[in-house]
């Protein structure tokens, strides 16, 4: 499994994706939507998960993309 991918928003104002550990990010966007779409295409390259984070920097959301350890009961 990779590393997981967060998308989060810089100080100016563009977003991010940074691969978990990373110092630097792997690609800077314009818009919150490239980046999810950048880090999406990485995490299922992967096998890991997309962290989301919102404008305040905290986690809105998460994808996972490799082996889901609580996978959906049903």
């Amino acid at each position: 499994m990779g590393k997981n991918q967060h998308v989060t928003r810089r100080p100016d104002g563009n977003w991010q994706v940074k691969g978990e550990g990373n110092l630097r990010a792997t690609k800077i966007t314009n818009t919150q939507k490239d980046a999810i779409s950048y880090a999406r295409n990485i995490a299922i390259n992967n096998s890991s998960e997309v962290v989301i984070h919102g404008r305040d920097g905290k986690i809105r959301d998460k994808n996972s993309y490799g082996n889901d350890s609580f996978p959906p009961k049903g």
